[in-house]
């Protein structure tokens, strides 16, 4: 399994399956071109290895040419096709066979198959080295096909996901992820316990509050929990490989879980790092980071309204609410440019009832 960005993709079609693909093709090629001199028309940029490996093989005169043509944006094609290249030589009264290294829409070949008919080519053929026939919405015939395959998102051998992976000699596929990640923020007095426990429920994820994993690894005295409050008697911070170690411990005894949402941490950009390594192994990913957002003048009221009854002295001295936030701004500025980068950032609205805001959080979590 590779990652590629932000997604796995698992192997899917080997260096020797490619091969014998490209040898069949190549062998029907040299039967009908081999004395045509045809020109090899090459859609640039996917399409470059497989011509490469295709074109050595054939026995005959050929000449070569190139187009680009664009479609795919991440995962999905656009669907507006945009010409960036066009063909040379003049193909006037040629024979050109159209390399692709992928059909599945066949969106591409309307652009390229108008140029075609402009040129006045004498003929044009398609062939490609991997065909999605439950993709395929136009009615041009596929005359040479390496390899029928299902309608799965593949990267290698020329192939990309946002640019990187083309030069992997095999084939892999999108690893589906049947997890769901979270990591949820938000201030004192945001709601987001009551927000946690609804959508724990709701999409039926583990909640795993850091607070709490301390608390039982210290009071069940485990191995991390004597560890980690030996630096907590001194007086030290705890190390961010004992809490990782901690949460590791609560995510492996749960391996069938649909997902976790994570609740307290990370809290810095090093222990982010260390959870999407971890996820990783397990061929999964953090999915979002979801901050509920609150004015910091209203959440101090609900803190000093919660103080008369909550016997906490931290919510009813205004100025340790307010170096509460401080703190909390100041490490969720810092996660929230690494997670921004990632496209995996989320700010929701937490002020209104219980129910709107988790309407809102949903909203969000659907999308990803």
């Amino acid at each position: 399994m590779i990652k590629l960005h932000d997604l796995f993709f698992e192997k899917y079609i080997s260096e020797a399956e490619i091969n014998q693909a490209i040898n069949g093709v190549v062998v029907r090629l040299n039967v009908e071109y081999k004395d045509k001199n045809p020109v090899f028309l090459i859609v640039l940029n996917g399409a470059f290895f497989f011509a490469s490996d295709l074109i050595k093989r054939f026995d005959g005169d050929c000449e070569m040419s190139f187009i680009k043509v664009a479609s795919y944006d991440g995962l999905s094609s656009s669907g507006e096709i945009t010409t960036v290249m066009g063909a040379d030589p003049v193909l006037k009264g040629r024979s050109v066979i159209i390399i692709e290294d992928i059909v599945d829409s066949g969106n591409t070949f309307e652009t390229i198959i108008e140029i075609l008919e402009q040129e006045g080519v004498a003929e044009y053929k398609i062939a490609t080295l991997f065909y999605k026939p439950k993709a395929y919405k136009k009615n041009f015939p596929i005359d040479y096909i390496g390899l029928e395959i299902e309608n799965d998102f593949i990267v290698g051998y020329g192939l990309d996901y946002n640019g990187l992976g083309r030069n992997l000699r095999e084939v892999y596929k999108l690893k589906p992820s049947r997890m769901k990640n979270l990591v949820l923020f938000g201030p004192p007095g945001a709601g987001k316990g009551t927000q946690a426990d609804v959508l724990k429920e709701k999409y039926n994820l583990l909640h795993i509050s850091t607070g709490d994993v301390f608390r039982y690894n210290i009071k069940n005295e485990t191995e991390l929990g004597s560890l980690a409050k030996s630096f907590m008697d001194q007086g030290d911070l705890v190390p961010d490989q004992v809490t990782i170690d901690m949460l590791k411990a609560e995510v492996e005894k749960n391996p069938e879980a649909n997902g976790f949402i994570f609740d307290g941490f990370p809290r810095t950009e090093s222990q982010a790092k260390a959870l999407d390594d971890f996820l990783a192994e397990k061929g999964a990913s953090i999915n979002g980071m979801i901050a509920i957002e609150v004015p910091e003048n209203l959440l101090v009221e609900r803190l000093l309204k919660r103080g008369e009854t909550s016997g906490r002295a931290d919510d009813q001295d205004e100025s340790k609410i307010r170096n509460r936030f401080n703190e909390y701004e100041t490490k969720t500025a810092i996660l929230k440019n690494y997670y921004a980068e990632q496209n995996k950032y989320y700010g929701v609205d937490g002020v209104g009832s219980i129910e709107e805001i988790t309407s809102r959080l949903c909203e969000v979590i659907d999308t990803l």
